[in-house]
C-alpha cells in the first residue's frame, strides 16, 4: 500500500490561501470568467448549504474585511487565476478590492442556495450581452465536474472512466495499516509533500502569533498560560487559524480539504518534535501518521458536515505526539479513542474567528488523551460510541457525524441565514 498512501498524501496536502470554501466560490468563478472569455456583467451562484455555511464568517483573502459569496464571486471573475487553483486569489491587488467594493454596490452577483445536492456543490454561471459560462464543483473543492459555454457542455468529469471524483479510494485506511506504513516506509518519500507543510504552515502561524488576527486565540494562550510544549502545542494550531480565518494571503498546506485541519493535524506536531529535539526523518514519520489518520477519519464522514472537522485532525496529531515519544500502537489507538469520546460534540457552524478556539479544544483533549493513554486509562466499550476496538469506534463516530448530525447541519444553517 506504499504508493496509495502516498499518493493520498500528495493529493490532500496542497496548498490554498484563505478558507477554502471562498476560495473555491472564486475559483469556479475564475475559471467561468475564463470561460466566456471576459469579465461578465452579472454573475448567478448556486451553493449548497454548507458551503454558504463556510463563507459567512470568513473573511475573503487580499480583502481586509470583507466577507460573503457575493465578494468572492466577484473578486475571483474579476482577478483570479484559475491555473493556479486554491491559490486563485494570490495576484489580487488592492485595485482589485476597490472595483470588487463597487460592483458589488451594482449588485451583479446574486446568491441562491442549491437544494438536493452534495455538501460540496458550487455552480457559477456568467453573462455577458448574449454569451454566458457556467463552471460547476462537487465532492471536493476544486473538482470541476462540468463546463459550459452558451449552455454547451465543453468539459465533464461524469464522461471520464474516473467518474465523478478524481480522488484515490480510502477505504482500505485503518489505523494499524498507517502505523505499520510509516514505521516501514522510507521516510525520505515524505520529504517533498511534508517539508512544504512544515514550512508554510509554520510561517503562517508564527504571522498569526505576530500580528492581530480574529479573537487572538494563540496569542491569548501564550500570554495565560506560559510556553510550555502543551501549550505551544495548542497556540500555534489557534494562531495559524487566527491568521487565515481573517484575511492572511499567506498560504496553508491542506488536509481533507481544510486549511484548519491542515494546521491541527501538523503544528502541534512540528512543535512537539523540536521541544523533544527528534530527527527529521522522525518528523517526516510523525507528520504522515497524523495527516494520514486525520484523512482516514474524515473521509468516512465527508469533506463538510455539522461535524468539527478539527477533532478529527486533532486525533491525528495526538497519535503523532504519542508516536513522537515512543508509542506503541496500542497506546497510539488508545488515544484516538480517547479523543474521539471526549470531543466528538464539537459542531461546525461555519468557518470563522472561533474555529481558532475549537483546534485548541481538539489539540488539548488529544493531548489529555494522550496521557491517559499512557497510564493505561481509557474510556471502554459500551461507553457512549466506543466500541471494542479502534476501527469500530472510528466507525462509529463518523456514523454519528455523517447520518446523526444532517439534521443538525440543516438547523445550523437555518439559524445561520435567519
Amino acid at each position: 500500500m506504499t504508493d496509495l498512501y502516498l499518493d493520498i498524501l500528495k493529493e490532500e496536502l496542497v496548498p490554498a490561501i484563505g478558507c477554502t470554501e471562498p476560495i473555491a466560490i472564486a475559483y469556479a468563478a475564475a475559471m467561468a470568467r475564463k470561460t466566456l472569455g471576459c469579465f461578465p456583467d452579472i454573475i448567478a451562484a448556486e451553493c449548497s448549504g454548507n458551503i454558504i455555511k463556510n463563507v459567512k464568517g470568513v473573511i475573503v483573502p487580499g480583502t481586509k474585511n470583507m466577507k460573503g459569496i457575493e465578494t468572492s464571486a466577484i473578486l475571483g471573475a474579476l482577478a483570479g487565476n484559475p491555473d493556479t487553483k486554491l491559490e486563485v486569489l494570490s495576484e489580487v491587488e488592492d485595485k482589485d478590492v476597490e472595483k470588487t467594493k463597487e460592483l458589488l454596490l451594482e449588485k451583479i452577483c446574486s446568491v441562491k442556495l442549491a437544494e438536493g445536492v452534495e455538501n460540496i456543490f458550487i455552480k457559477i454561471t456568467v453573462y455577458k450581452n448574449e454569451e454566458s459560462a457556467s463552471v460547476t464543483i462537487e465532492d471536493s473543492h476544486t473538482n470541476i465536474v462540468e463546463i459550459k459555454k452558451n449552455n454547451e457542455v465543453i468539459y465533464s468529469r461524469f464522461n471520464l472512466l474516473s467518474g465523478k471524483s478524481s480522488e484515490n479510494d480510502r477505504g482500505f485506511m485503518t489505523v494499524e495499516g498507517i502505523f505499520d506504513y510509516i514505521t516501514s516506509v522510507d521516510a525520505s518519500f515524505f520529504e517533498e509533500v511534508l517539508g512544504r507543510q512544515i514550512q508554510l504552515n509554520k510561517r503562517i502561524a508564527e504571522q498569526g502569533l505576530i500580528a492581530k488576527y480574529g479573537a487572538n486565540v494563540g496569542k491569548t494562550l501564550i500570554k495565560t498560560f506560559g510556553e510550555k510544549v502543551e501549550v505551544l502545542a495548542k497556540a500555534y494550531a489557534a494562531s495559524g487559524s487566527d491568521a487565515r480565518m481573517s484575511g492572511c494571503v499567506l498560504p496553508v498546506i491542506i488536509n481533507s480539504g481544510s486549511g484548519n485541519q491542515g494546521l491541527t493535524a501538523s503544528l502541534p506536531v512540528i512543535v512537539y518534535a523540536e521541544k523533544l529535539n527528534v530527527s527529521k526523518e522522525m518528523l517526516y514519520r510523525a507528520l504522515a501518521l497524523s495527516n494520514l489518520i486525520a484523512i482516514h477519519i474524515k473521509s468516512k464522514i465527508g469533506k463538510l458536515s455539522a461535524f468539527c472537522g478539527a477533532v478529527s485532525a486533532a486525533c491525528g496529531s495526538g497519535a503523532a505526539i504519542a508516536y513522537l515519544n515512543g508509542a506503541s500502537f496500542e497506546v497510539i489507538s488508545k488515544t484516538i479513542i480517547n479523543t474521539l469520546a471526549n470531543t466528538s460534540g464539537i459542531i461546525c457552524d461555519g468557518a470563522k474567528p472561533s474555529c481558532a478556539a475549537k483546534i485548541a479544544t481538539s489539540v488539548d483533549a488529544a493531548i489529555m488523551a494522550y496521557h491517559m493513554a499512557i497510564e493505561d486509562d481509557t474510556f471502554n466499550p459500551g461507553e457512549g460510541l466506543v466500541k471494542e476496538d479502534i476501527e469500530k469506534t472510528i466507525k462509529s463516530i463518523c456514523r454519528m457525524a455523517k447520518y446523526g448530525m444532517k439534521e443538525t447541519d440543516v438547523e445550523i444553517l437555518k439559524i445561520m441565514i435567519e
